[in-house]
């Protein structure tokens, strides 16, 4: 019933939203003479801000065509190593040969939004790395007939993911998969796998929430799990693919996002109307931008939400070394030989200070030579991975700690393109 009512609403705000921009557009047209009355560019932005706000949106592309190495463009390709029923492996192939750049799993999270949010971190790695990602699927496009996905096949994923990229190849977990993928390299290091990653990188991870309790961590503790299942668990119609599968649906993720910075987010739209009006179209794009991305929101299956609200957020089984992996026991001891860098936003409200670094402690076996931490200072959450702070202060950070564990060579200068403006086309998932 309540993902049914939110199609009902989307269906007519895209509706409104549509009539809303033509409006808009009616208005600002130097035909109409209605364009020269004083109030109509003000109703018209007003309106153009609304129909972006009310605009339906889907699965966004990387757009990232070209990169700069040694000083010149190269292109760049997307293709698709493996392909699994709830996510695939995707490689940005630069159009170069000769390099022996250390190959750089990025780990995206499953957390309501596509991989795509990462774009910013694999754009600036791609210049020195040779760069894959987990393309996460929508829950909502996968048929009942595929199964299950919970937080143990997303290890699995991860395991599997690494097997194809090959042996000493570096992780990056960004933010959820933190926990996932440091249990997947403890999982490993005891069995000794043939492809155990050189390095593992956690970016503004809950390893244990114990550590600085969030506002998002309070609110995954004060409530029982019996209350998320029968409060936020929703079945997808049968208008799409996966109609019948529970899951934990985007809308209501990007609900909890936007109420936990609502002046923000208001402010943020209200500079975009007065850009608008001002005509500073740049601005206002970069905005348009931002959101573009954040509003792109897709479905977690339940059994992945309710495990991971479970085993991360009210009981630590991963911090604690008590997470049972289809009957192994995930132990941070195990972790011997895989250098791990962990890195922290000082400002960010989702993943307190603590609960990334407190995976160092954690691997008690793991010589401290092969342990880092940094501490960014100024950032947020989402500094860690994108924007100024991630391009010029975080990423030298992580590129020196893969060198420093991979036999490619120094650190090249990273020159980054323009921003990409084609799109590529490949394989996608719907």
């Amino acid at each position: 019933m309540l993902y049914n009512a939110y199609e009902l609403q989307r269906s007519w705000l895209a509706g409104v939203g549509a009539a809303a921009q033509q409006t808009s557009e009616w208005l600002l047209s130097p035909a109409n003479p209605m364009s020269y009355v004083s109030s109509s560019p003000l109703v018209a932005r007003a309106l153009e801000v609304f129909a972006h706000a009310a605009a339906p949106r889907g699965k966004p592309d990387f757009g990232l065509d070209a990169t700069i190495i040694d000083g010149a463009s190269v292109a760049v390709s997307e293709e698709i190593v493996l392909r699994k029923p709830f996510g695939q492996l995707k490689r940005f192939v630069r159009a170069v040969s000769g390099r022996n750049d250390p190959r750089v799993l990025v780990v995206a999270p499953m957390s309501g939004h596509f991989a795509t949010l990462l774009r910013g971190t694999v754009e600036r790695l791609l210049p020195g790395h040779d760069v894959y990602i987990t393309d996460w699927r929508d829950a909502k496009y996968v048929p009942l007939s595929d199964g299950k996905f919970d937080f143990n096949d997303y290890i699995d994923y991860i395991i599997e993911f690494t097997e194809a990229v090959g042996p000493g190849a570096h992780l990056l977990a960004v933010c959820q998969p933190a926990v996932p993928a440091y249990a997947a390299v403890a999982l490993m290091s005891a069995t000794d796998h043939p492809a155990l990653p050189a390095t593992l990188t956690m970016m503004g991870g809950p390893i244990d929430t114990r550590m600085a309790p969030t506002s998002v961590d309070d609110l995954a503790t004060e409530r029982p799990y019996a209350w998320f299942e029968q409060n936020v668990i929703a079945t997808v119609p049968a208008m799409y693919p996966g109609g019948g599968r529970k899951v934990y649906p985007g809308f209501l993720q990007l609900s909890g996002f936007l109420s936990m910075n609502l002046a923000s987010h208001m402010n943020s739209h209200w500079e975009m109307f007065k850009h608008l009006v001002a005509g500073e179209d740049a601005d206002a794009d970069a905005t348009k931008a931002f959101y573009d991305e954040y509003r792109s929101v897709c479905d977690m299956t339940a059994e992945f939400y309710l495990q991971t609200i479970d085993t991360v957020f009210q009981r630590q089984l991963v911090a604690k070394g008590e997470f049972v992996h289809n009957g192994v026991t995930a132990d941070p001891a195990a972790i011997r030989k895989v250098g791990l860098l962990a890195i922290e936003g000082e400002r960010d409200d989702i993943s307190g200070l603590g609960q990334t670094k407190a995976a160092l402690d954690l691997a008690v076996n793991l010589p401290e030579a092969d342990k880092r931490y940094f501490m960014a200072e100024g950032a947020g959450h989402y500094g860690i991975f994108n924007g100024r702070r991630w391009r010029n202060v975080i990423a030298p950070v992580v590129e020196e700690f893969i060198r420093a564990h991979d036999s490619a060579g120094p650190v090249p200068e990273a020159k980054l393109p323009p921003p990409a403006t084609k799109i590529v086309e490949g394989v996608e998932f719907a």
